[in-house]
């Protein structure tokens, strides 16, 4: 087949980055939906909510009294998933083992205005959330027993978000996550064949096909990855050979900003909701290698497949075989390309 033939018919792709496969089934799309819907989310929210834990001035969960912030406001999570007094021990019992595992959560309230998301922030705020995201990834990143900072954003309650409060998370930690250390491994190998940065050589060659592009700028690239598992997935790739976010300029930091904002606001357009998804920044571990091959990036994994109230869900073959898709990532891309870049609400 011909790779125009691929489009409409089963087929299968394979992602560089983590040497796993997708199948895409584009016929499917065509059966009727008798499945599970999802409400349509609250959008009208206040921007201070006296019985929000994360709100300023509030009092959570814990007892903690959040301060008047205006800006930003990091704070270690009062329920972390990870403690930074573990001890780090082994146990083995044959084929039972164990590791302790050390680490930081922290929560970045992205705003004090509880009413707001990223998609109706304005360009120079998001450019404060990136700032405190770099302090942070350096801040961590530079203690002993901290060899990887995650960051990343889970939006809607579909999504397990338990605080409606613009919000995200940073998790760092003493071991390196299975996700990151596969894409370490490929990135590395290509470096070590080819003295080239893998993503770079992906973008230019997405850049001059051009049909899984949604937006660019001058810094950064906003594209459906050809292997993208979930149905309007993207990805943000910065054209320069950068290894983490402490590596942009403030110009590309702005650029940054602007992205993140282009593609959030497509998604509330698409289907006219307050889009539901996980994002997360891939970028260089902080175990005090250099990784010279690693270009860091930013996924968005949305749920939603048909309209504000059908979720795709990974049950069945997914979760017993590998990952299956409906739309092909050209399908997507072409729907996020021709929303505005101006968000419903604001029309």
């Amino acid at each position: 087949m011909g790779e125009r033939e691929f489009y409409d018919n089963p087929h299968r792709r394979y992602n560089i980055l983590t040497g796993e496969w997708v199948l895409v089934s584009p016929h499917r799309t065509k059966r009727p939906w008798q499945g599970k819907q999802e409400g349509h989310p609250v959008l009208d929210r206040p921007s201070y909510d006296a019985n929000c834990y994360l709100c300023p001035g509030n009092r959570r969960a814990s007892g903690e009294l959040n301060p008047q912030y205006g800006q930003v406001f990091s704070f270690v999570n009062d329920y972390s998933a990870l403690l930074d007094d573990t001890p780090i021990s082994t146990h083995q019992n044959g084929l039972l083992k164990a590791q302790g595992e050390k680490g930081i959560c922290k929560v970045v309230c992205f705003s004090p205005d509880h009413s707001l998301t990223l998609p109706l922030m304005e360009v120079q705020d998001i450019e404060k959330i990136i700032e405190v995201w770099q302090q942070e990834y350096r801040t961590l990143g530079k203690k002993e027993d901290i060899h990887h900072v995650q960051i990343f954003e889970n939006k809607g309650d579909i999504m397990g978000c338990s605080n409606p409060h613009p919000h995200g998370q940073i998790w760092a930690q003493s071991s390196i996550p299975q996700e990151v250390v596969k894409k370490t491994k490929y990135q590395k190998n290509y470096w070590i064949e080819n003295h080239k940065s893998l993503l770079g050589d992906y973008l230019k060659q997405e850049l001059e096909i051009g049909e899984r592009i949604i937006w660019e700028n001058e810094h950064f690239v906003a594209l459906v990855p050809y292997w993208a598992v979930w149905p309007y997935e993207t990805m943000i790739i910065p054209r320069k050979h950068r290894r983490d976010i402490l590596e942009m300029n403030n110009v590309e930091k702005k650029g940054f900003a602007e992205m993140v904002k282009n593609v959030t606001v497509r998604y509330d357009n698409l289907f006219q909701t307050s889009f539901p998804y996980s994002s997360g920044i891939h970028q260089r571990p902080t175990d005090g290698g250099e990784y010279p091959e690693w270009h860091f990036h930013m996924s968005f994994y949305p749920p939603l497949l048909r309209s504000a109230t059908v979720k795709k869900f990974m049950v069945g073959y997914e979760m017993f075989a590998n990952p299956q898709r409906d739309i092909t990532a050209e399908y997507a891309a072409d729907i996020l390309r021709n929303l505005s870049d101006t968000h419903y609400r604001l029309k």
